[in-house]
Parts: C-alpha cells; structure tokens; sequence
C-alpha cells in the first residue's frame, strides 16, 4: 500500500520481552517502520532503564519513538480526573501535549493499541482514529466477586469507560473472533477488523530435544496481576495439581508471575510446589517444563504465555479460552479441554510419552509461525489501513 503518516499510542514501552501486550507493540513498530511508513510513537515508561533499552532497539532518525514518565498524581483533581476518565493517568501532559502538536501537523492514522490508550483519541478525527482490543473487561470480570463499595464503584466506572471508547470510533481492532462478537453489540456502528497478535518468533529459540528435561515439572509462568492467569493459578493449586500429585508423586508445580507469592499467599505452602515472583527473564523457567497448564477460568484476548509456550517448543495443556485466537486442536497442537478431568488426564499422558510431547510441541510451532507470523499480522493491519482511507476517500467525494 502506499505510504502513510501513522501516530501510535501504546500504554507501554514497545519492548520484545516488556509486559505480554508490549511484545506486540514492538512488532507493530518495526515491522510498520520496515515498511516505508512514516512513524511516530508514544509511550509512557515507568522505568527509567526501559528507555535505554528502547533507544538501543529503537534509534534516531529511522524511529521516531518518544517515551514519558508516569505522571505523578495527587489531590482531588486527580481523582476527579480518575473519574471523569479511568485509566487516563498512564498518560501526562508532555506526550498530550506533543501528541496534538503531531496530530496539527497532519496523519493518516491515528493507531491505538489497548482499551485505555482510546483516550488519546477522544475529540480527534475519528475517521482517522482505529482502536485495538486486546480483551474486554466487561467479560473477564463478569464472575469476580465484588469485595467492598469502593470495587464496585471502580468495577461500573470500568464498564462505563469502556463502552464509552467502543463507541467512540468507527474503525476497532480486535485480537480474535470471539472479541469481535462480543464488541458488535456494543459498538454496533463499528467496522471492526480481526488481526491476530504478532510475534517476533526470531527470538524464541525452539528448545532442542535433548535440552528438555526428563522430571515432570508443570508450569504456569504469568502475572497475577491479571484477573485470567490468576484464576488459572488458583485452578491449578487448587484443583488440578493436588489430583495430579496423587497420580504422579513425583510431579513437582513451578508458578512464576508478577507479585505471585503475594497474590497466591492463601493457598500456599504446598507440597510440590515452588512459586517465583517479579523474575527478570522468564526463558530459563520454560526451559525447565515439561508440561504448561495454563487453564483460566475466563479471560478474552489472545493468551501470551500459551503462545511463548508454543515458540520456545513446551508441550501445552489448556482450556479453550487458552487457546483463543488460534486455531490449536486438541490432540494435534495442544491437550484442549474446559473441564478439570480432562485436563489432568491431559497433562498426565504428556508426562508419561515424550514421543507425543515432541509431535504436539512441532506442531504448534508450526502452527504459530504461520497465525502469528509479524508479515501475515502486519498484513491485516495494513488492510485495515487501506480500509480507512478507503471509507474516508469515499465519504469525501
């Protein structure tokens, strides 16, 4: 397609191994930059050490990627502002303010990665303006039970600010299928455009194997500060792992995740299990698994550790909503099932067969590098470019 001026809102730095959703960011960065688009970005950064990465990754002149610390908030204007627009706080007035400077200049797009970042796209052009769900709290939240006043007033607050930006731009983005049908009656005047998450598979080394280790170690690697990896934590202390333990004694449990011992203190210690937390590189912890058993309750969106699992060649066991987005078959990419037996039986009979481990993981390395690969995603996101233009183009005439 024909070159374009493109203005990215990210919530966070675009880093191959920041937060899940950043993996993504700097995909969508480079690969939009390799194109011959011109670029600019902006993300607020929380760590000061994240902006020499992203300078290194990312240099002047061929990337304009513009970085700004978290605002510092305080008083009641602040919590009037929370309240007016949740979630807006990521964003301080320097990047508002070079964000309409760039916007005055001119652009053709205006892409915003995130419910949240939706903000910086309020009261602009909106024919220009494409939003990018990534999940939909209105789901993911539906069964969480509510533990004061103060969680309901925020849950509602939640739910309102979502459904306002749904509504706010006739072009959305969104991860998967499912999303999509669950954003439809909301945004009902939307043309919503199904892209999947990219990654950049060059840097997920498939694990050899001879490298891959004999004892039965399942894992869960994910942040607990997420509502769908921490109820799958609870499934698997709570439910799955004991039942598993009384099959194979020798079964051992790692979780590791952001703030998971904290998140996870109620259930613990138990036998068998090992909980690490805020771990700096979660690689060495998938190349000591032989089976990953990630089985969220609910949750929307594409699910980041399942897909790393698949690229670094760990054997998978899951629910359907594990495997949202892709196209995993059980028993040919993955053991897929939503109910407790079946997922035990699952990861049981992987741990008992590494010929069936080594053909399921081939398999869904294979599997992601032709869904997730950076140029068939990169693809459908230029489409929805064209698209835009095309509805502008047309509407102008």
């Amino acid at each position: 397609m024909k070159t374009l001026r493109i203005l990215v809102g990210f919530t966070e730095p675009p880093l191959p191994f920041g937060g899940a959703a950043a993996r993504w960011f700097y995909v969508l960065l480079k690969g939009l930059v390799e194109r011959g688009h011109h670029v600019t970005a902006f993300a607020p950064c929380g760590k000061p050490q994240d902006v020499d990465k992203c300078h290194e990754l990312f240099p002047e002149p061929s990337f304009d990627l513009r970085l700004y610390p978290h605002p510092v908030r305080r008083g009641l204007r602040a919590k009037w502002e929370t309240l007016q627009r949740p979630y807006s706080y990521l964003f301080g007035r320097d990047l508002w303010v070079d964000l309409n400077a760039e916007c005055i200049r001119g652009y053709d797009v205006l892409h915003l990665e995130t419910t949240w970042s939706g903000w910086l796209g309020v009261g602009r052009d909106p024919s220009r303006t494409v939003l990018n769900l990534h999940s939909l709290y209105e789901i993911d939240l539906a069964n969480q039970g509510v533990a004061s006043l103060s969680d309901l007033l925020h849950r509602r607050l939640r739910q309102q600010a979502e459904r306002t930006l749904l509504r706010s731009f006739p072009t959305l983005i969104a991860l998967t299928p499912r999303l999509k049908q669950a954003i439809q009656p909301i945004a009902r005047a939307a043309r919503i455009h199904v892209v999947p998450l990219g990654l950049d598979l060059s840097l997920y080394p498939f694990l050899p194997a001879e490298r891959r280790p004999s004892e039965p170690v399942i894992s869960l690697i994910g942040s607990m500060n997420w509502q769908p990896s921490y109820s799958a934590a609870v499934r698997l202390l709570t439910r799955l792992f004991p039942v598993i333990r009384d099959r194979l004694p020798n079964a051992r449990l790692q979780i590791v995740g952001r703030e998971a011992r904290k998140a996870l203190r109620a259930y613990l210690p138990q036998r068998g299990v090992e909980v690490e937390e805020n771990v700096p590189d979660a690689r060495p912890y998938f190349e000591n698994t032989a089976v990953f058993l990630y089985a969220p309750e609910r949750g929307t969106g594409m699910k980041v550790k399942v897909l790393e699992a698949f690229a670094y060649g760990i054997p998978v066991v899951t629910t359907s909503e594990g495997v949202e987005g892709i196209p995993a078959q059980d028993g040919v990419h993955a053991g897929v099932s939503d109910k407790d037996d079946g997922l035990v039986d699952r990861t049981v009979m992987f741990l008992g067969d590494r010929f069936r481990q080594e053909r399921h993981r081939l398999a869904a390395r294979e599997l992601l590098s032709q869904h997730c690969n950076p140029q068939v995603v990169l693809d459908a996101t230029e489409a929805c470019y064209a698209d835009m233009v095309a509805r502008r183009t047309r509407l102008a005439a």
